[in-house]
């Protein structure tokens, strides 16, 4: 591996700046909120629910793209192509289906935990059955986007791997912990132009840099990298048109709908209207952000078509390739390299401020207040000191986090797909069978969860001991050919999908057509898998246990009702007109004459003739 590359002063200034001004928005908030004096819990965790519309959108945005999207995104373009683009599509899908559903559904409650509404829908036992599953999603999910980005900026920009994990963490918790929601949505607004510009940098950079963005479409096209028209159905294809789009749409409608660190954003907006606005206002924003990622890669791709950095050894694995394109075409300016770095952690900033603001107020909504009694005795002031303080506690485990992370290696992007779609997936059923289905209950939902959960496991792990065929990867072919010196021994493509764990077993030369065909479904429909089956399992057992009786049909979602009404409605409709026509022809028709109408008028008209 090349020697590091050393930071500038510029650099340096950039960087810190970013820092700086994360945390002045924190101090500012937290002081602007003193001298108001509104020091509740409330105003801590959802900002009085009085946010517009526009701050929220963009900290929506910010909060699961991550420097994931900024080191990830462009290496899964360089390594697979351009399908992963698809996922606009299938974020569309995923806005209207929270829209439609979860948002009005919540609202209406107002709540500040989503899993109080588990609570009042199936009881304390399914509540905090998908509160720790929840949690430890968030455990695993912080550790992946602290750690993974901050491992592939140290060895290549030469930052201090811990130095600047510690630090990361240290003003994150500052700002969380200080200045509440309101902190985490503005810096969020901020951080997500610090991303934007960062890309948009690299991609104006290296397009110069190359010869333009034709050329770089044609060098792309021409290495396969244009591939996002991929129509195959075959569900173990790791990426295609309909993978993504019913299986991404699966697992970001978890995370909009039933993920804690979303859902509080859009709580804290004005009102339902604002909260909608604001959830396809993001829509927008993540497809900006997604499209100039995506063209980063390929740029990427236009930069070393002939010498892979990995197979040439300059690098260890293809996380790195980001930083390195970065170093090696931008050093000349003084602190452009600063900025991408910048671009990268304010991305990890807007994460983990968002899982730590989601987590406190689980622990105060869901265990605090219904297990600790004298709670609700203590004053507004304390309970807000008690929710700063579990922020701080949060802020700080996620070095701790990070080091868990540390375990792990591969393909960030996957990873951090798979362990959402393998934890939420079934938490997404959960919901589901909540909101859509008013005869299920409890014990359904439970045993529902568990077998979704259990699913779901047993096939991402099983995933890593018996890892896909590269027929169903299109791992996409590199080329060394161009390099001057390149210590590579060997030509084929090197898989770089592991995850979950640093040491798995070997595959196989010879594989039983069933275990090949089951384990080597494409990570994106774990998500789907667990949900559909908790929600099958779930309406079983609540079948055949009696069902609810007497719901409070405030917990159901508002759309079932308009639809159960549309129904029937259209139903009494039919029924009255098919009345009608029966006892129109139930009367004998007489044919009209001079002599017999008077008639003819007490036989149509019996009641009025009586009248008469």
């Amino acid at each position: 591996m090349a020697e590091n590359n050393v930071f500038h002063v510029w650099d340096y200034v950039v960087f810190a700046s970013m820092l700086f001004v994360s945390a002045a928005i924190g101090i500012f908030c937290a002081f602007k909120r003193g001298r108001t004096g509104q020091e509740t819990t409330e105003e801590f965790l959802v900002g009085n629910r009085q946010i517009s519309a526009y701050p929220i959108a963009l900290s929506l945005a910010s909060s699961f793209l991550s420097a994931i999207t900024v080191i990830g995104n462009p290496a899964e373009v360089y390594n697979f192509g351009m399908m992963f683009l698809m996922f606009g599509f299938t974020w569309l899908f995923t806005m209207i289906a929270t829209c439609l559903i979860y948002i009005p559904l919540f609202y209406r409650l107002n709540i500040i935990s989503t899993y109080e509404y588990l609570n009042r829908r199936f009881g304390q036992l399914v509540r905090y059955q998908v509160v720790c599953c929840f949690l430890i999603y968030m455990f695993f999910y912080l550790g992946i986007v602290t750690y993974a980005p901050s491992l592939a900026l140290s060895q290549v920009t030469g930052i201090n791997l811990w130095i600047s994990i510690v630090t990361t963490a240290l003003v994150c918790t500052l700002y969380t912990a200080l200045g509440g929601i309101k902190a985490v949505v503005w810096t969020d607004v901020f951080q997500l132009c610090i991303m934007v510009i960062g890309l948009l940098t690299v991609l104006i950079q290296g397009s110069i840099h190359v010869g333009g963005l034709g050329k770089i479409w044609n060098i792309a096209e021409n290495g396969g990298r244009i591939n996002f028209l991929d129509f195959d159905p075959d569900p173990r294809r790791r990426h295609t048109f309909w993978t993504i789009l019913v299986g991404g749409t699966f697992g970001w409608t978890a995370t909009y709908s039933c993920n804690q660190a979303q859902v509080q954003r859009y709580l804290a907006c004005k009102s339902e209207k604002e909260a909608r606005k604001a959830v396809f206002l993001n829509w927008v924003g993540m497809i900006i952000v997604l499209t100039t990622a995506c063209l980063c890669g390929l740029v990427m791709y236009a930069v070393y078509e002939t010498c892979d950095p990995v197979k040439a050894n300059k690098i260890s694995n293809s996380n790195q390739l980001m930083p390195l394109l970065v170093v090696e075409i931008l050093d000349q300016t003084p602190g452009v390299a600063g900025l991408f770095v910048a671009s990268a952690y304010s991305g990890t900033l807007s994460t983990i401020s968002s899982g730590i603001s989601a987590m406190a107020a689980v622990f105060v909504e869901d265990f605090i207040k219904p297990i600790w009694k004298p709670w609700e005795q203590l004053s507004d002031g304390k309970k807000t000191l008690v929710s700063k303080l579990l922020a701080m506690i949060f802020g700080l485990a996620t070095v701790g986090l990070a080091g868990v992370a540390s375990l792990l290696q591969g393909n960030i992007i996957q990873a951090s797909l798979s362990v959402a779609g393998i934890i939420q997936g079934p938490i997404l059923g959960v919901f589901t069978l909540a909101a859509l289905f008013p005869k299920s209950n409890g014990k359904g939902a439970f045993v529902g969860m568990f077998v979704g959960l259990a699913l779901s496991i047993w096939v991402g792990i099983a995933a890593q001991i018996y890892p896909p065929a590269d027929k169903f990867t299109r791992l996409l072919a590199t080329s060394t050919s161009g390099c001057l010196q390149s210590n590579s021994t060997t030509s084929i493509p090197v898989n770089v999908t592991s995850l979950l764990t640093t040491i798995t077993s070997a595959r196989q030369e010879e594989k039983s057509s069933i275990v090949e065909n089951f384990y080597s479904l494409s990570y994106l429909y774990y998500s789907p898998v667990a949900c559909l089956s908790t929600v099958l399992v779930g309406l079983i057992v609540s079948m055949f246990t009696g069902g609810t009786e007497n719901l409070d049909p405030t917990l159901i979602a508002p759309i079932v009702h308009t639809i159960h009404k549309f129904i029937f409605r259209n139903r009494e409709s039919l029924s009255t007109s098919e009345t009608n026509n029966k006892l129109q022809n139930s009367y004998p028709v007489l044919k009209k004459s001079p002599e017999s109408s008077e008639n003819t008028m007490q036989v149509l008209n019996p009641i009025k003739s009586t009248r008469m």
